[in-house]
């Protein structure tokens, strides 16, 4: 257990975590990779918005406004600041990752990419990150490339990325953290061969920014996407970082109110950044929660954040492993670090399916996923599985909750009399 981190305190910031679930069990969350749950300071942040200066920001020079603006434009601040981002300006808020991945593929990849153009990214992604692509290069008629991975342990492989760096990709798109697998990749490195081969690089951050320290002036992103409700905030509101003269150079692709500098009945200018890429109102409370989590994380320390959920990892793998008949897939134990795998643990119990093992962790009150996880090609055509059951930690998980977990994995072998 990490030295001063205390998680049963931190845990009693977390009214969900006192729950029990229908049948009397104790709740046992291990989800946090699909959401993350939300402390009293996030829940009382909003609630505080809504009873004391709920207004439009942007508009009004009344007291309530000018706050509202303030405490808004305050939370891409303390953004910029988590992720070592330069300010408020390179910190654009929309509805989540898919949506910022979308609003790249929309602007500046539109904008940029031409017939015959690549866009390269990599086997382990979610379909937030393939599925733009592949309907951008429909419309240009460029075309997606996937860097393969190795086996066993299901990391990019680094010679087939740096051999289709070769094929010259206009813009080279991977995530940080695979939300299967639990596999750290090298941003930093595999920016700077994509930038070497003059490449445009956007990272998938949603599974990164929550749990480690992240530096975009480190890793050197040129876009960066990650959502709020995976870190603590509410859900509704995501960010993308983008390096202002990519940003200065991008045309919006939402028109309306609060994103134009003037409007007349010929023409239009834009707004300053970040907000000539946000038109409309945005969701106020969402930010302002998001800033609230943002300084719950601060308070904790994410780097002690990252040291306990290693710690949960290797609680967990370490005894997963050895039960018979369960196969985990990605980094096993004996290579595990802080620097390449996260909270996320992905398996399967052999000749069970695992909508019914997660079917039976839910008996025992101890929430999972399964399913492809939003990475059908990783799934079935890497993994070579229908679906894989996955438990994810955050800094509010126990040794308990991974005793429960192991003790729904010998129900599931009783009731199925399987292993």
């Amino acid at each position: 257990m990490e030295q001063g981190f205390d998680v049963e305190e931190i845990r009693r910031d977390f009214p969900i975590l006192q729950t029990k679930t229908r049948n009397g069990k104790p709740l046992v969350y291990l989800d946090s990779a699909a959401t993350s749950q939300k402390p009293v300071q996030v829940i009382g942040k909003i609630e505080e918005y809504y009873r004391n200066y709920n207004a439009n920001i942007h508009r009004g020079l009344y007291e309530i406004s000018v706050r509202s603006t303030d405490e808004y434009t305050g939370s891409k601040e303390k953004v910029a600041r988590l992720i070592n981002g330069g300010s408020y300006r390179n910190i654009i808020y929309c509805r989540n990752t898919t949506e910022a991945i979308n609003l790249v593929a929309l602007s500046w990849a539109d904008q940029n990419i031409s017939q015959d153009d690549i866009v390269l990214t990599t086997q382990m992604e979610h379909h937030s990150n393939i599925v733009p692509w592949q309907m951008l290069a429909k419309k240009k008629k460029a075309r997606v490339e996937y860097a393969g991975l190795s086996k066993p342990n299901l990391s990019i492989d680094m010679e087939d990325y740096k051999e289709k760096l070769e094929h010259g990709p206009k813009l080279v798109a991977f995530s940080h953290v695979s939300n299967v697998l639990g596999t750290i990749n090298d941003a930093k490195e595999m920016a700077r061969l994509a930038h070497k081969h003059g490449a445009v690089v956007l990272v998938d951050g949603a599974q990164a920014v929550p749990h480690m320290k992240v530096d975009m002036k480190d890793i050197g992103a040129d876009f960066y996407a990650f959502s709020s409700h995976k870190m603590l905030g509410p859900a509704g509101i995501g960010v993308l970082y983008g390096k202002e003269p990519l940003l200065e150079g991008t045309d919006p692709v939402i028109g309306g109110g609060d994103m134009i500098r003037s409007v007349r009945f010929d023409s239009c200018t834009w707004n300053e950044l970040p907000w000539k890429f946000e038109a409309g109102t945005p969701n106020i409370e969402g930010g302002i929660g998001l800033g609230a989590a943002v300084d719950y994380i601060e308070k904790v320390g994410i780097e002690r954040i990252r040291r306990h959920e290693i710690a949960m990892t290797k609680y967990a793998l370490s005894g997963f492993e050895e039960m018979e008949g369960v196969e985990i897939y990605g980094e096993r134990l004996e290579k595990v670090n802080e620097s390449n795998k996260a909270g996320v643990i992905s398996f399967n119990i052999k000749g069970v399916h695992p909508h019914d093992v997660a079917s039976i962790f839910d008996s025992e009150g101890v929430a999972i996923r399964a399913g492809h996880h939003c990475a059908m090609p990783l799934v079935t055509q890497v993994i070579g599985e229908p679906a894989v059951a996955r438990m994810s930690f955050y800094l509010y998980n126990t040794e308990s909750d991974v005793d429960k977990a192991a003790e729904a994995v010998a129900k599931v072998k009783r009731m199925l009399k399987r292993g």
